[in-house]
């Protein structure tokens, strides 16, 4: 019945963009296998690992003025 719904039919227009920048982050920037153990491990390489992303994307857009 929920995916019958607009809010999930309007949701899921965009799922394939959150699902190509995952797709980014595990197979181009090593996201896919723990470097560490521990979930405060994991959680420390997602986020230094997105940062990286995220810097990546500045220096493009200012790059292309």
């Amino acid at each position: 019945r929920f995916q019958e719904t607009s809010y999930f039919k309007e949701k899921s227009k965009h799922r394939y963009k959150i699902e190509a920048k995952n797709a980014e982050l595990k197979h181009r920037h090593g996201l896919d296998v723990a470097r560490a153990s521990g979930l405060f491990n994991m959680e420390l390489q997602a986020a230094t690992t997105i940062f990286v992303v995220n810097m990546k994307r500045i220096v493009a857009l200012i790059n292309q003025k």
